[in-house]
């Protein structure tokens, strides 16, 4: 893990929030590469979910919602974790992480058990709406995007004219006051999550929990994470959510152990049953054939971008052997993102940088892929140092300008490139003319 935390750093992927402040712990900021790889990652959720079905349509909900709406939710008197400090070193932590080996519960900083007792702790960032600060005034940092589905159910139902079971999609910052954040960007205070309320009858509830549960499970196959990695748990009774039917955890081997990447769970009509309740206002759901009304229940898979980023650099980190200028074996780091997901889809590379004509046609094909995908321009350092460099950064294909390009030793290469592949580090030749619909069958 500590490989990872270097590489996303010395890369750009992710780094610590206010860094030149001493950071805060719990948040963290996403860097050039990051930034790209989280955007590929919720453009290819969003469009498995929402643009390639005809049952899902897309909210964005605000941030900052009327306080009442968590007074119906039961998340400003019940969404809380049990806390614990060490009176020996003064840690704060979170009951369920303290360890017990026979002799009673201890510290797992300082091995202490002068501990106190478990007391609630709201997890919910506190804050105020206008100019005064009194209780008036006082709302919540979301912990969760769901929320804004529910309390905009009728009127997402009214615009869209979906009949059930139909489905509301929403990907947004949501943010909870952890106790004790940890493992990198696993556990943060602030994260982002891609959620869809899928609504049915009540019949459909357990079918269709079945059915996200697989689909969920495809899509993070389709993303490049293993299948073997991927583990399913079946919630038990005991540690559900007392209005829930069923719930699966889909969880990943982080380097740090087995956790869960997304929920999918049967909520029943909980939810939008509270809303009603607590609103006054009907958030049935009138069905023109049997010409009754009732209150849908929901299927929700939940899942966390920023766990689901951290989990493709650890699934795509590889060492292997590669030769350098010399022949000289040495060993080289490839991130293996699937093409899809790569933060740059293909580099390309003049042989020589003081070869006008070579820098020239390099440039001209970076303007002809540049509608198509992202592309980044390389001409510095030796052509190996910068095939290991865009390896490093999990760049899918790499693309170089030789003089071969300029038809000068066969007539015949004139205008063709070499097409270089990351991970087996093949080279073809390929015509300029054909590079672009190639590179986007590849990367699709």
């Amino acid at each position: 893990m500590e490989k990872i935390v270097s590489l996303c750093k010395r890369r750009g992927f992710i780094f610590q929030s206010s860094e030149i402040y001493g950071g805060l712990n719990g948040l963290w900021d996403y860097g050039p590469l990051g930034v790209e790889l989280k955007r590929n990652l919720k453009n290819y959720w969003w469009q498995v979910m929402v643009h390639e079905r005809d049952d899902v349509v897309g909210l964005d909900g605000s941030i900052l919602m009327n306080r009442a709406v968590w007074k119906a939710s039961g998340h400003e008197d019940t969404f809380s974790d049990p806390m614990v400090d060490c009176r020996s070193c003064k840690a704060r932590l979170r009951a369920d992480q303290l360890i017990d080996k026979g002799k009673g519960r201890q510290c797992p900083n300082c091995g202490g058990k002068d501990l106190t007792e478990p007391r609630a702790f709201n997890l919910m960032f506190k804050t105020y709406v206008g100019a005064t600060e009194d209780e008036s005034s006082v709302t919540y940092l979301r912990p969760e995007t769901a929320q804004a589905i529910f309390v905009q159910f009728k009127n997402v139902l009214e615009v869209s004219r979906k009949k059930l079971p139909f489905g509301i999609a929403q990907i947004g910052k949501a943010f909870r006051n952890e106790i004790n954040p940890r493992n990198f960007t696993f556990r943060s205070r602030e994260f982002e999550q891609m959620e869809l309320e899928y609504f049915c009858r009540a019949e459909e509830g357990m079918k269709l929990l079945e059915y996200w549960k697989d689909e969920r499970l495809k899509f993070y196959e389709n993303i490049g994470i293993a299948r073997d990695k991927l583990h399913l748990l079946t919630v038990p009774d005991e540690e559900r959510a007392f209005y829930s039917k069923g719930t699966y955890d889909i969880e990943y081997d982080f380097p740090f152990g087995r956790q869960e990447l997304e929920g999918v769970a049967y909520r029943t009509d909980y939810d939008l049953s509270q809303h009603q309740k607590a609103s006054g206002k009907s958030l049935e759901y009138f069905d023109e054939e049997t010409k009754q009304k009732f209150i849908p229940h929901v299927v929700e898979p939940s899942a966390g971008v920023d766990r689901t980023v951290l989990a493709l650099i650890c699934e795509a980190y590889s060492e292997d052997q590669a030769p350098d200028e010399k022949g000289k074996m040495e060993t080289r780091i490839v991130l293996r993102f699937h093409p899809r997901i790569a933060p740059i889809k293909c580099a390309v590379f003049p042989l020589l940088k003081n070869k006008e004509p070579l820098v020239a046609k390099a440039k001209e094909i970076v303007d002809l892929l540049r509608p198509h995908l992202f592309v980044f321009y390389d001409e510095s350092g030796a052509i190996g140092r910068r095939y290991r460099r865009q390896d490093e950064i999990g760049t899918p294909f790499g693309v170089t300008v030789d003089f071969e390009t300029l038809g000068e030793k066969d007539a015949a290469l004139r205008d063709t490139v070499t097409l270089r592949e990351r991970d087996s580090m093949k080279q073809e030749r390929v015509a300029i003319k054909d590079l672009a619909n190639i590179l986007v069958s590849r990367i699709a």
